[in-house]
């Protein structure tokens, strides 16, 4: 399969967990895209209710902390467009057949040529970046992806009722995969990937050093992609679905 022209993608999907996937994995490379030109849109599945480094948040207060977060985020990357699912952390079921269905609905709502979600295996290398919750996520975005959001026929009631046509998404942009095979370079757009962070101050607050950590991290995977000192990246799995 061949892969979109980089040129021809003005639409990207981000389907992701929790509010901060999208900026601690891919910030850097998001500010690429929408500097570019391209419209992102975030789709976020849960509110991240059981997460937070901040001991004066309420509990009770956390989804609603935690979307404004999100929100904020966007804004400094430009994204387009964010969008909440609601679910509940740990309740994420793949082969739910409600959830296939709002996942075919936004993807030809948002009728994109790329798709950056979780990839649903296990990497072994970073062990606790591999939340249930994003293996579930990448495996119930894949199988929305394929075969039914290509095919009016599946669903028939989003086309019937909603005037929704199938929608072929080119490509996929998996995180956290132990199948790494495009590396992006992101020296320029590493101040704005912090700020981007920063954000989510309810999951970094009390971090001494977030820019260092995050630099070090990004140092790490440039080097990994062999490229010169100096310089900071993010890592995917590019795959062609189209």
């Amino acid at each position: 399969m061949i892969l979109p022209d980089e040129g021809c993608v003005e639409r990207v999907l981000a389907v992701i967990a929790h509010p901060d996937d999208a900026e601690f994995w891919a910030a850097g490379t998001i500010a690429q895209w929408t500097d570019a030109g391209v419209d992102l849109t975030y789709y976020v599945l849960t509110d991240g209710e059981n997460g937070s480094r901040d001991p004066d948040i309420p509990r009770e207060q956390i989804p609603a902390v935690r979307r404004e977060e999100q929100r904020k985020a966007a804004r400094l990357l430009n994204v387009s467009d964010v969008q909440f699912m609601g679910l509940g952390e740990g309740m994420i079921d793949p082969t739910n057949r409600e959830l296939h269905e709002h996942l075919v609905r936004v993807i030809r709502q948002v009728r994109p040529q790329r798709v950056m979600t979780w990839s649903p295996e296990w990497n072994w290398e970073r062990f606790r970046s591999c939340h249930p919750d994003h293996l579930a996520v990448g495996e119930a975005t894949l199988r929305a992806i394929y075969p039914d959001a290509g095919n009016r026929l599946a669903l028939r009631s989003l086309y019937e009722d909603e005037g929704l046509d199938g929608w072929t998404v080119g490509e996929v942009w998996l995180l956290n995969s132990p199948r790494v095979n495009r590396f992006i370079d992101i020296t320029g757009t590493f101040t704005r990937k912090t700020a981007a962070v920063a954000a989510h101050h309810s999951q970094v607050a009390g971090r001494q050093d977030l820019a260092g950590d995050l630099r070090a991290r990004a140092a790490a995977v440039a080097a990994q992609g062999a490229m010169p000192a100096g310089r900071l990246a993010e890592t995917f799995q590019v795959v062609a679905t189209g």
